[in-house]
């Protein structure tokens, strides 16, 4: 499909720079299902209410690391240029793949020192060597430090890897360490959060329980491609980058459970999504998963595992978009859309939420 199909206006007073506080207070633009799908303005308080006793909610446990670095190269004349650099894929105990700015400005044997200016810390800086280059600004860093000892200084250094969206218009700050962060959060290894989690609290979990709605637990680490526009004319020129994440034995025997009882399966966010579709055979029966998935949905997908979605709203020609096109139908996400934005809805990751319902689901 042609990728402008999935373009369109938004003003820029619609990005959310911060959350909505408390995170439940969020609204939640409910999209039923078919062609003719009527929009139900609500908020993320109701969520209990508008899920039936038996579904299943499945949320992503992977937590966000503070991937973003800001140092200078050194060691190559008197001038030191400013480096930033975005951690994306640990190779080992002290190697990671990273996307660097400018990568111009760094070649193969550079030394890059990420320094701890206004930061109390147990080292002044951490060294990193580039070991080899892309040709899209990825390099592969080697830090000097090593497995526990690293992390503690990306730990300190490092800041929560905001989206440039964001970070465009400000700077990441200590309160983005929390804010950035679901409740559900366990397993360090995404770049970039799983949003549509950031909007639980434990009342809604508690009144989810109460309900008889089951909260079920998978891992999907997210990459930063997941949320980048599609630069291709065609959806057809787009290759997904492959993400880690893992659906266990117990949680697909339990899914599986809830669809034969006939309850509805609904997947917390495009991550969980993907990977639960990965994890599906060609009837829905889900089995355990471990593994990398590079799903890319766009329109005529066939959906064998989730009933509904809980998600943010998203970018212009972002695959994101693409998959809630496919979810929906093309026609009813531009509506949906185009009604968010009229309503003043907040959008990108710290915005709003909506609930999708698939096109041949029923509420």
């Amino acid at each position: 499909m042609r990728t402008d199909l999935f373009d369109f206006d938004l003003p820029e007073d619609r990005i959310a720079l911060r959350p909505a506080l408390p995170r439940d207070s969020a609204r939640l633009l409910v999209v039923g299902p078919g062609a003719a799908a009527a929009f139900e303005d609500r908020t993320m308080r109701d969520l209990p209410e508008l899920l039936r006793p038996g579904d299943a909610l499945v949320v992503n446990d992977s937590k966000v690391i503070p991937a973003s670095l800001h140092g200078r190269r050194i060691g190559r004349g008197e001038h030191e240029p400013a480096i930033a650099a975005t951690l994306v894929e640990r190779l080992d105990g002290s190697r990671w793949n990273a996307l660097v700015r400018p990568g111009k400005r760094l070649a193969i044997g550079d030394v890059v020192r990420f320094g701890s200016e206004g930061r109390v810390c147990f080292l002044e800086q951490l060294d990193a060597t580039v070991e080899a280059k892309g040709e899209s600004g990825e390099v592969t860093l080697a830090f000097v430090l090593h497995g526990a000892v690293l992390d503690q200084a990306l730990a300190v250094r490092g800041d929560m890897p905001l989206p440039p969206y964001i970070a465009r218009r400000r700077p990441a700050d200590d309160q983005d360490r929390t804010d950035y962060q679901t409740m559900f959060a366990r397993e360090e290894g995404s770049v970039a959060a799983p949003t549509a989690g950031l909007h639980f609290t434990d009342a809604i979990v508690e009144d989810l329980r109460k309900r008889g709605i089951a909260l079920h637990h998978v891992i999907l680490h997210v990459g930063p491609g997941t949320f980048l526009p599609v630069k291709a004319e065609d959806t057809s020129g787009h290759r997904m980058q492959g993400e880690w994440g893992s659906v266990s034995a117990e949680t697909a025997a339990a899914l599986n459970g809830t669809r034969r009882s006939g309850g509805r399966i609904v997947a917390v966010g495009s991550t969980a999504l993907r990977l639960l579709e990965s994890a599906a055979a060609e009837y829905g029966t889900l089995a355990p998963f471990s593994g990398e998935t590079a799903l890319f949905v766009t329109p005529g997908y066939r959906f064998r595992a989730v009933d509904a979605m809980l998600t943010n709203f998203h970018l212009p020609r972002s695959t994101l978009f693409m998959l809630v096109c496919a979810f929906c139908g093309l026609d009813v996400m531009r509506r949906a859309y185009a009604h968010a934005i009229a309503g003043g809805y907040r959008f990108y990751s710290y915005g709003d939420a909506c609930l999708l319902f698939r096109a041949s689901s029923t509420l």
